[in-house]
C-alpha cells in the first residue's frame, strides 16, 4: 500500500534558505540523497551532514513537522510519486504554443505541490470557525488583493457578511470594531506584508479569530494567525520573463476554492437553501433585463 503523506521534498525546498547553516546542511543533504535519507536516524543524518542529531531536531521544528518520522514518511511518499515535469521559465521570444505548454505544467504544479503541504488539522479549524463567524474581513495587498476580492465574493454565496480591503487605512477602519466573533483574514504571498501584518496584528489585539494564507514557513503575518494556510512558493524567483507569480496567484485562487467547498459541505442543507434564493433573484435580474421597455402613449 502507498503511503499517503507526501510533500516531505516541497517543504525543504520551501524552507532551506530560511534555515540557519546547520539545519540548511542536512536539508541540502536530504535532497541530494532522499533514497538514503530515508532510512537513516537522526544521528546518522546528523553524521553525513557534518552536524548533530540535534541538529536534525531542530530542523524537523523548524519545518513544523512532529519530528524526523514524519519527514521521512512524507519523502518516501514523494518517492512513490511518478516523476513530473519540473517547473519551466518562460525565454524571451518563445513560440506561443511552447508558452501555453509551460504556463499550464507550471499551474499543474503549484496547484499539486500546495495540496501536497496541506495540513487538514488547520483546515478544520479554518472551517469551524468561519462556519461560526459574524463578519468575515480578507485583507491584501497588491495581486494578494485580487485573491481577497475573490474570496469575499464566494463567502458572500454562503449568506456571510464580508468585507475585502486592499487599502491599509481603510481596512483598519474597517476593522476597528471587530469582536470575538469576527475574523480578519490576511493574504500574503511572501507573509512578509507589513500593511497585512499590521492587519492582523491590530485584529488579533481586538480579540478577532484571525486566519492567515501565505507561502509555506513562519512569517511576520502567520505570527499573528491563529490558523495559517500555506501554498507552495520554491518557485517563486523574481526574474524577468519566469512564471511563478502567476503560478503563486492560482496556488492561493486554489487554497480559497478548497476553503470554500468544504464550508458549503459542511453546512449543506444551509448552503442549498442560500445558493436557491441567489438563483431565483438572479433570474429575476434577468427578467428585468429581458423585459422590453414599455412605450408612453397618449391617453384616449
Amino acid at each position: 500500500m502507498k503511503n499517503s503523506l507526501t510533500g516531505g521534498l516541497v517543504i525543504l525546498n520551501e524552507m532551506k534558505d530560511k534555515l540557519p547553516p546547520s539545519e540548511k546542511k542536512i536539508a541540502t543533504f536530504i535532497l541530494d540523497q532522499p533514497h538514503e535519507a530515508i532510512h537513516c536516524t537522526a544521528t546518522q543524518l546528523g553524521e553525513l551532514s557534518s552536524t548533530s542529531s540535534a541538529a536534525v531536531i531542530r530542523l524537523c521544528k523548524s519545518l513544523g513537522l512532529k519530528g524526523l518520522q514524519e519527514l521521512k514518511l512524507r519523502i518516501s511518499g514523494d518517492l512513490q510519486k511518478k516523476p513530473e515535469v519540473r517547473y519551466r521559465d518562460i525565454q524571451p521570444g518563445e513560440a506561443s504554443d511552447s508558452i501555453v505548454e509551460k504556463m499550464t505544467n507550471n499551474s499543474l504544479q503549484a496547484i499539486k505541490e500546495t495540496t501536497e503541504l496541506v495540513d487538514y488539522h488547520s483546515l478544520s479549524k479554518a472551517v469551524e470557525v468561519l462556519k461560526v463567524a459574524e463578519k468575515i474581513h480578507f485583507f491584501g495587498v497588491g495581486a494578494s488583493g485580487i485573491i481577497a476580492q475573490d474570496a469575499q465574493q464566494k463567502f458572500l454565496r454562503m449568506n456571510k457578511a464580508t468585507t475585502a480591503f486592499t487599502d491599509l487605512h481603510n481596512a483598519a477602519m474597517n476593522i476597528a470594531n471587530v469582536t470575538e466573533r469576527d475574523i480578519v483574514f490576511g493574504i500574503s504571498f511572501s507573509g512578509e506584508t507589513y500593511e497585512t501584518a499590521k492587519i492582523m496584528e491590530i485584529a488579533k489585539s481586538k480579540g478577532a479569530k484571525t486566519i492567515s494564507l501565505t507561502r509555506y514557513g513562519q512569517s511576520a503575518v502567520t505570527a499573528f494567525a491563529d490558523i495559517s494556510l500555506f501554498i507552495s512558493a520554491s518557485r517563486e524567483i523574481p526574474a524577468p520573463f519566469r512564471s511563478g507569480a502567476t503560478s503563486s496567484r492560482l496556488a492561493q485562487l486554489h487554497m480559497i476554492d478548497i476553503l470554500f467547498v468544504n464550508l458549503v459541505t459542511n453546512q449543506w442543507d444551509e448552503a442549498s437553501d442560500y445558493f436557491n434564493e441567489i438563483t431565483d433573484v438572479m433570474d429575476l435580474l434577468k427578467g428585468t433585463a429581458a423585459r422590453p421597455k414599455s412605450s408612453k402613449t397618449a391617453k384616449p
